[in-house]
Order: C-alpha cells, then sequence, then structure tokens
C-alpha cells in the first residue's frame, strides 16, 4: 500500500464515484440555472440570490476538486487482502480498550469519506492507525498522542463496516 493512499472500502469508493458525476453534471447544470436567474432579477452587487448561488457553486467546485483528489489516490480495500483473519487492515472496525480504562471504544481504520454512523473513523497514516495495523486481537500497542504516549489493548477486530 502507498504512503499517501486513501483506502477505500469498494461501496464507499463506488458512492463517491456517482456523487463526483452527479455534481458534474446535474449539479453544474443547476448551478448555473441558478445563477443565470438571478442575473436576471439585475443589479448585482444588491442580489442575495446571486450571491447566494455564487456561495454554493464555489462550495461544490471544492467539494469536485477534494473528490477527484481522493479518487485518484484511492486503494480499494477488500475484504480478502487481509494477511490474516483478526488482524487490523484498512477497512477494519477495531476495539479497544485504552490502559487504565473500562470502556472500549469501536472505530474503523479507514478514510473519513468512509462515514459511517456508528463508528468514528481513524486513518490508517494517524498514530493510532499506525500503531495499529497488522496488530491482532489481544495485542497492547504504545502511539505517540499530543498529549504523550498511549497504550490501548485491541479487544477485537472484524470485518468492514458497510461502506
Amino acid at each position: 500500500m502507498t504512503e499517501d493512499a486513501t483506502h477505500l472500502t469498494r461501496a464507499t469508493y463506488e458512492r463517491l464515484q456517482t456523487e463526483l458525476e452527479d455534481l458534474t453534471t446535474r449539479g453544474r447544470v443547476e448551478i448555473a440555472r441558478a445563477i443565470e436567474a438571478a442575473r436576471a432579477l439585475g443589479d448585482l452587487s444588491e442580489n442575495g440570490d446571486y450571491h447566494a448561488a455564487k456561495d454554493t457553486q464555489g462550495k461544490m467546485e471544492a467539494r469536485i476538486r477534494q473528490l477527484q483528489a481522493t479518487l485518484s489516490r484511492a486503494q480499494v480495500v477488500e475484504e480478502g487482502t487481509r494477511s490474516a483473519p483478526g488482524t487490523v487492515a484498512a477497512g477494519s472496525v477495531v476495539a479497544i480498550r485504552y490502559e487504565g480504562d473500562d470502556d472500549v471504544e469501536r472505530f474503523l481504520v479507514g478514510s473519513i469519506e468512509e462515514r459511517h454512523d456508528e463508528l468514528n473513523v481513524v486513518s490508517p497514516g494517524s498514530p493510532l492507525g499506525q500503531a495499529l495495523l497488522g496488530r491482532s486481537s489481544g495485542a497492547t500497542v504504545e502511539f505517540e498522542a499530543p498529549g504523550g504516549k498511549l497504550r490501548v489493548e485491541i479487544v477485537e477486530v472484524s470485518g468492514q463496516g458497510s461502506g
């Protein structure tokens, strides 16, 4: 896996491709119509509809650039690419317990684009993500956090989230 790759599940990769296609076709047409309709209302310096449409256009174009960059670096992570069952890899759902804490936290190791309602996402490139990759249930790992070194126990490793 390359260092700067964005690891995505197949479902997320396809969702982002669909979103990009929609924004570059229907989205651009709709915003162009909204800008044209607002222009027809007259004086642009005091035209709230025009300024709102231009703002929306700017945000949409920024999202298009973000999607293009993400997809150009995307590496689709398939369930079968894991070196061994129960080993942390991009796309894994991991349950951890911080040393000295009884609470178990579950999260997805992957791109923020995975967006799971029930799970937080940890990047494989983050200090915690790097410490977990390749490790298995029962292992204790240490990583450097802004507040100092932290130790966590890997309670459970399961398959990919549901993109």
